[in-house]
C-alpha cells in the first residue's frame, strides 16, 4: 500500500491522527477549512493542501463536526480511494454519504473512535471498523500509525453502534468521577490524593484516570474535547436510544450537568469541567 495517506479535518482528533501518522512514516496530506491547522499540519512535517481536491491519497481520513460538513465532503469528493470516517454523527447520514460516494467508485467505512484528544495525541485509540471488510483490511497499516486497538464489528453502521454504547458509558463515568471528586474535596480529602488512592480501587474508571489530572487541578483550559461538541455526541446517543426504546436513567440523569456547563460558560473547554459545575452546585471553593 502506498505511504500517502489523506486527512479531512485537522481539529483536536484529526491533528493529533496526522501527526502520528507522520511519525509513523506516512506522508501526510490534510486539509482544514481553517488556514490555522494547516499550518499546524506543516510544522508537525504533514502536507496541507488548500482545498479538498488536493487530497490525493488510496485512503482519506475524515474527523469531521458535524453531518453538515460530511455531505459538503463527500459532494466535492472525486478521487476514487477508501474513506475511513471516524466522526460521531447519526447512522443515517453517514448511510446517505455512503450512498453518494458508492455511486463515485468511492468506499466509505464507518470508524468512530474511542479516546479523547489527549488520548489520541499518544496513539491511545480504539478504531470500531464497520462497512467493506476487504476494504477495513486494507487500512490497517494505517489504523496501526494512529492508533492501540482496531476492531471489525460487521456491517456499515455497527462502528457508530458501538460507539454511542462506548460514549453513552464515558458520558456517565465523566460525572461520576467529578461527583467523587467533590464529596471527597468538600470531606477535606486532598484531590491529588483523591486521584491517586481512589483511582486505584475498585472505584475507578479510565474516565477517572483520563480526566482527572484536570479535575485535580481544576483547569479545564486544554480541552480534550469541548463541552459543545460533546452536547452534539450526548443529543445522537439519546435519540438513538429513544428510537430503540432503550430506558438510559443514569446517562439521562449525568445531561443536565453538561448542559449546567454550556450555561456556566465552559461551552469550549473540556468537559471534565462538570467538576467545576458541581463544585458549584456544593458551595464548594478551593
Amino acid at each position: 500500500m502506498s505511504k500517502a495517506v489523506g486527512v479531512i479535518g485537522l481539529g483536536i482528533m484529526g491533528s493529533a491522527m496526522s501527526a502520528n501518522l507522520v511519525k509513523a512514516g506516512f506522508a501526510v496530506q490534510g486539509y482544514d477549512v481553517l488556514a490555522a491547522r494547516r499550518d499546524d499540519l506543516k510544522k508537525a512535517g504533514g502536507s496541507p493542501v488548500s482545498s479538498l481536491s488536493g487530497v490525493d491519497a488510496p485512503v482519506v481520513i475524515t474527523s469531521l463536526p458535524s453531518t453538515e460538513a460530511l455531505h459538503s465532503v463527500a459532494a466535492e469528493m472525486s478521487a476514487k480511494c477508501i474513506v475511513v470516517e471516524t466522526s460521531t454523527l447519526p447512522i443515517s447520514d453517514k448511510t446517505k454519504a455512503f450512498e453518494v460516494l458508492a455511486r463515485k467508485g468511492i468506499t466509505l467505512l464507518d470508524c468512530p473512535l474511542s479516546g479523547t484528544g489527549a488520548q489520541a495525541r499518544t496513539k491511545d485509540l480504539s478504531v470500531y471498523g464497520s462497512g467493506d471488510q476487504a476494504a477495513f483490511e486494507k487500512t490497517k497499516p494505517i489504523l496501526e500509525g494512529f492508533s492501540r486497538a482496531h476492531y471489525y464489528l460487521g456491517e456499515f453502521g455497527n462502528g457508530s453502534k458501538m460507539k454511542y454504547v462506548a460514549n453513552l458509558l464515558v458520558a456517565i463515568h465523566n460525572v461520576a468521577a467529578a461527583e467523587a471528586f467533590v464529596l471527597g474535596m468538600k470531606a477535606g480529602l486532598d484531590p491529588e490524593t483523591i486521584y491517586k488512592v481512589a483511582g486505584d480501587g475498585a472505584g475507578g474508571s479510565r474516565m477517572f484516570q483520563v480526566r482527572g489530572p484536570q479535575m485535580v487541578a481544576g483547569r479545564y483550559d486544554d480541552a480534550t474535547m469541548k463541552v459543545e461538541v460533546w452536547q452534539k455526541d450526548m443529543k445522537i446517543i439519546g435519540e438513538y436510544a429513544t428510537k430503540l426504546g432503550v430506558p438510559t436513567p443514569l446517562f439521562s440523569a449525568s445531561a443536565p450537568v453538561y448542559t449546567a456547563a454550556m450555561a456556566q460558560g465552559f461551552d469550549k473547554q473540556d468537559t471534565a469541567a462538570v467538576c467545576a459545575v458541581l463544585e458549584a452546585m456544593a458551595g464548594f471553593k478551593r
